[in-house]
């Protein structure tokens, strides 16, 4: 298994980029306030792609 593939970070997305579609503005990571893949008004709590991915790890270990 190659151990750069989860070092590397997933790609965040940059409000108002037309390339994803949505426009902007994006909601804030409620861990680490950076712009997620959701936009602003997604109701309850938002992960980055970096926050969700360790919020998964941590669940899964954690039973």
């Amino acid at each position: 298994m190659d151990d750069a593939y989860c070092e590397t970070p997933a790609p965040r997305p940059v409000p108002g980029d037309a390339d994803e579609g949505k426009g902007g503005p994006y909601a804030e990571c409620v861990l680490c306030r950076e712009p997620t893949e959701y936009p602003e008004s997604t109701k309850g709590a938002t992960l980055c792609p970096v926050c969700a991915w360790q919020e998964g790890g941590r669940t899964a270990c954690s039973g």
